[in-house]
């Protein structure tokens, strides 16, 4: 525009482009001046790459105070807009996979998601995979002090074996003395004598949702609900070999990387780390 007013009249340009009288000088007087925010573009493209696109500006701004660039999250969501940067996760319902229903425990937990130390409160379902015209199936312990999964299997059929073999993995989390509530829902799985009798050898309670109630189990069903949508619906799969490598890799980068407001902005396992040194 600058250079059409030799040629045309400055209101007609003005009002073609539409911007303001005081919106032209401001570009004018500016248009020469470094831009100061350079190095806050650059971590925040390195953020969003870094967790492939997983991260809106909210979490983009918690770990840019983590690497102690204090900015105000407005313009966060501002300068993301400027470099074209948009959140790639897009929450959907989830369904969590259904087998066989009974009532074998009660339901202790009821609701009460929060715990004081690790530990203290497991929760616990099965979700399925379906991909390349075939199935996999995954079976976690998600730990509710810190929403740690610290302990999963995964299986090409919903078999005991596929929760035998993850509860082996959560037993050896245990110290002397703890014994936590594991919460699941009324999955089939969970009536099983072997598996009532494995948590009673290591004084684990056993609690469960009421029937036909997802809210009961709402903390690992929403774990669910964010893996798909960060990765199942997201990514590109060559084979379900390629994706069950790739869900090894985002149980990890959950725990070691991904931030939680309600963490403090840390990841689940930083918090637990964090936590230990304090006590």
């Amino acid at each position: 525009m600058h250079e059409l007013r030799r040629n045309f009249p400055f209101q007609k340009l003005i009002g073609l482009a539409n911007i303001k009288r005081s919106t032209y000088y401001y570009w004018i007087k500016n248009r020469n001046r470094a831009d100061k925010y350079v190095e806050i573009k650059t971590a925040i493209s390195s953020i969003f790459n870094e967790n492939k696109g997983r991260y809106g500006y909210r979490r983009i701004t918690l770990e840019l105070r983590n690497q102690g660039l204090q900015i105000n999250h407005k313009t966060v969501q501002r300068l993301m807009k400027e470099l074209g940067l948009k959140s790639l996760v897009r929450m959907k319902k989830y369904r969590s996979y259904k087998g066989n229903v009974g009532k074998i425990a009660p339901n202790i937990l009821k609701r009460d998601f929060s715990a004081t130390r690790p530990n203290e409160k497991w929760v616990t379902d099965v979700t399925e995979f379906h991909l390349f015209g075939k199935k996999l199936y995954l079976s976690p312990v998600l730990d509710l002090f810190n929403g740690e999964i610290i302990a999963y299997n995964i299986e090409k059929r919903p078999v005991y074996s596929l929760v035998s073999k993850m509860l082996k993995q959560a037993f050896t989390r245990l110290s002397e003395g703890e014994c936590p509530i594991l919460h699941s829902d009324q999955g089939w799985h969970y009536q099983m004598n072997q598996y009532i009798q494995s948590l009673k050898e290591h004084g684990i309670t056993q609690s469960m949702s009421r029937k036909g109630n997802c809210l009961d189990n709402a903390v690992i069903e929403n774990f669910f609900g964010l893996l798909k949508s960060e990765l199942l619906y997201i990514q590109e799969f060559e084979s379900m070999e390629h994706f069950k490598a790739e869900l090894d890799k985002y149980i990890h980068y959950y725990n070691h990387k991904r931030i939680k407001v309600k963490l403090k902005g840390m990841s689940p396992i930083q918090y637990r780390t964090h936590s230990m040194r304090a006590a």
